[in-house]
This record gives structure tokens, C-alpha cells and sequence, in this order.
């Protein structure tokens, strides 16, 4: 069964740091780039955070230097590192391959960054 399931989400204040989670079907997880995405009330899903099979990286620009992607193999799992955290971080945060495939879409985890 086909599942990515998303953890780690919360409240934080500007500044701070969350560590999200993506839990990842072994059959999706050892031959896909997978990729954080973001979704802010009222605005698009955007691509965040991109970490190919072979572990290379690519941020969008807002969060360079700020979040880190990384991928634990024994786990089929995928991470965000989100530090520094700004209030426009606030978003639903989704995993799913790169590119996204429609039927891959899970709940996601919410971020809310305060003032």
C-alpha cells in the first residue's frame, strides 16, 4: 500500500525550530527524489525542499540556509530540519515525490509560526 504519512508539526515562536517527518512506503521511498511541500491559507502548494535518491539537495529561496532535507535509508524515512523559523513559514507542510504525484497526497502537518 502507497502511503506518506507526515509527523512533527506544531506551534512555535519566530525563531525556533521544528524537525517534521515523512514516513514512506519502501516501494516509493528507494527510487524517487521526494520532496517537502507547503501550503499557506489561501495560497498555492509550493515546492520547499527537494533530496534525490542519491541524497542531492535544492531549497527554494526563502528557506535556504534556514531548513535542511534529509533522508534516513534504514527508515524509509524523509526529514525537514526547519530552524530560524519565520511567521511566513506558517503552512500545512505535505511530503510526496518530486514530481508530486496526485494519489500521494496525505493529510500533512500543520506549522504555525507566531510573532
Amino acid at each position: 500500500q502507497v502511503q506518506l504519512v507526515e509527523s512533527g508539526g506544531g506551534l512555535v515562536q519566530a525563531g525556533g525550530s521544528l524537525r517534521l517527518s515523512c514516513a514512506v512506503s519502501r516501494s516509493i521511498f528507494r527510487f524517487n527524489a521526494l520532496g517537502w511541500y507547503r501550503q499557506a491559507p489561501g495560497k498555492q502548494r509550493d515546492l520547499v525542499a527537494v533530496i534525490t535518491s542519491g541524497g542531492s539537495t535544492n531549497y527554494a529561496d526563502s528557506v535556504k540556509g534556514r531548513f535542511t532535507i534529509s533522508r534516513d535509508n534504514t527508515k524509509n524515512t524523509v526529514y525537514l530540519q526547519m530552524n530560524s523559523l519565520k511567521p511566513e513559514d506558517t503552512a500545512v507542510y505535505h511530503c510526496n515525490t518530486n514530481p508530486p504525484r496526485l494519489g500521494y497526497w496525505g493529510q500533512g502537518t500543520q506549522v504555525t509560526v507566531s510573532s
